[in-house]
């Protein structure tokens, strides 16, 4: 290299670390006012409620686990675990993007997002204050549960291939979409520039949708052979006590963390939460005893998630007194509906996952419309008894609709799979026991 060419390099070098040196602040204040926003206290309270959210998987696990026959429970807990690696990468690669991406015509998102392209740590659109990936895992884990609540209307005689396909097919098909309209930029039902119903942590989108298609499994399915007088009880309770309570205890990242800031409207939804289930709890206890003449373990439990459950749309807009009267309700009309409607239809919902997240989040999307008030959340609505009967209405409209798509799309599924595939299990395999025929493990016996 010649003297001249060296010295044109280091004076190029020069120019370039001058260039560098001007353009600097401009691109640091660039990236601070992209970030501006962003705050490490709402950034680790959303990402503990995805951690909480996550917990719930495992906790429903536990929950359904314990309450189906001992030869059954490894396959509750191998569709529980399957269900979280399955939909977590689906929502990765296309369930992030259809769900909250870029709308088209308020129907379903376009696929600017898809594998996660373009979205990083800036602030994200839907929670300014948290990065848009912190918002991504939060919202990941909800997709997760949701098609996992299912499980307990079709439990101890699905087929796991066909689970597999189903869920797939089903968070693509169904979840993703709802989604969209409800919590998307330009969602058709949505707040965001739709009709406005009010949603705050997933009745509309997770429990009544979770719920329909659950219903559409029983009836599509069947009844357990010899249901229902040759079933017997649950064969763990305190095993299922330990899922509500996990269950219980996440809840509180699913709605308080829908907040998607630490603030008081997260709050209000922790408290909310919490006495909605309490007061279901206790009042499907007081149920039992008078109709059984036993207040029952598997009751109160029973009670506390289908408060829970119904509470979850409103936590963020209704005051306390709302939460108590939801709860007590909740219980009211659930456990109506497991008592009497089940056993008068004979269907057979295994877990009543119908009669407790469907039917509870039924009422309690329609409950928004009546306690819902600016008073708690200023960027929330007013319902019934705050002066705006309309909610009402739209809340009923919102309802009806995802409740019959969920249920016509995942019939239309069911039937799919099943052609494909096979849904259920023989006579044989069902007798045996779903643990060893599907996945040769048994819960409690070993194996030679």
């Amino acid at each position: 290299m010649t003297i001249l060419g060296l010295h044109r390099r280091v004076g190029g070098l020069a120019i370039l670390g001058c260039l560098l040196l001007v353009a600097w602040p401009a691109m640091a204040d660039e990236a601070a006012a992209a970030t501006s926003t962003i705050t490490a206290a709402d950034t680790v309270w959303v990402l503990l409620g995805a951690a909480l959210v996550m917990l719930m998987t495992p906790g429903l696990a536990f929950f359904y686990g314990g309450l189906v026959r001992k030869k059954n429970i490894l396959s509750i807990l191998m569709q529980c675990f399957m269900v979280m690696c399955l939909i977590s990468l689906q929502w990765v690669f296309v369930g992030y993007t259809l769900s909250f991406g870029p709308n088209l015509a308020g129907i379903i998102g376009k696929f600017d997002w898809m594998g996660l392209h373009g979205v990083g740590m800036e602030a994200s659109v839907y929670a300014p204050k948290i990065p848009h990936t912190a918002f991504v895992i939060f919202q990941m884990m909800f997709a997760v549960i949701t098609p996992g609540l299912i499980i307990g209307a079709f439990a101890e005689r699905m087929r796991f291939p066909a689970f597999c396909m189903f869920c797939l097919l089903w968070a693509t098909l169904v979840y993703d979409p709802v989604a969209h309209w409800v919590w998307g930029q330009g969602g058709f039902l949505g707040m965001i520039g739709g009709a406005g119903a009010a949603d705050f942590a997933g009745g509309i989108v997770v429990h009544i949708n979770a719920g329909m298609a659950a219903l559409a499994a029983a009836v599509f399915l069947g009844r357990r052979h010899g249901h229902p007088h040759h079933i017997s009880p649950p064969h763990n309770l305190p095993l299922a006590i330990l899922g509500a309570g996990l269950l219980w205890f996440g809840w509180f990242g699913f709605n308080a963390g829908s907040a998607l800031a630490c603030n008081g409207v997260a709050v209000n939804a922790f408290l909310c939460t919490h006495i909605a289930g309490a007061a279901a709890g206790l009042t499907w206890c007081i149920l039992d005893w008078i109709k059984f003449g036993k207040p029952t373990t598997l009751g109160m439990i029973t009670g506390a998630v289908a408060g829970l459950a119904a509470v979850t749309p409103g936590a963020g807009f209704v005051a306390l007194s709302g939460a108590v009267w939801i709860g007590i309700i909740a219980a009211i009309v659930c456990w109506m509906c497991v008592v009497y409607v089940k056993s008068h239809f004979e269907y057979d919902d295994t877990l009543d996952a119908f009669g407790v997240h469907g039917v509870g989040g039924i009422w309690g999307s329609i409950a928004v419309g009546i306690w819902a008030t600016k008073g708690v959340n200023a960027d929330g609505v007013n319902g019934l008894l705050y002066g705006n009967p309309i909610q009402l209405w739209i809340q009923f409209k919102a309802v009806a609709i995802v409740a019959v798509y969920s249920f016509v799309v995942s019939w239309g599924l069911f039937k799919f799979v099943d052609a494909v595939v096979t849904l259920r299990v023989s006579h044989d395999e069902e007798n045996i026991g779903l643990d060893l025929t599907q996945h040769r493990e048994a819960g409690y016996t070993i194996i030679d």
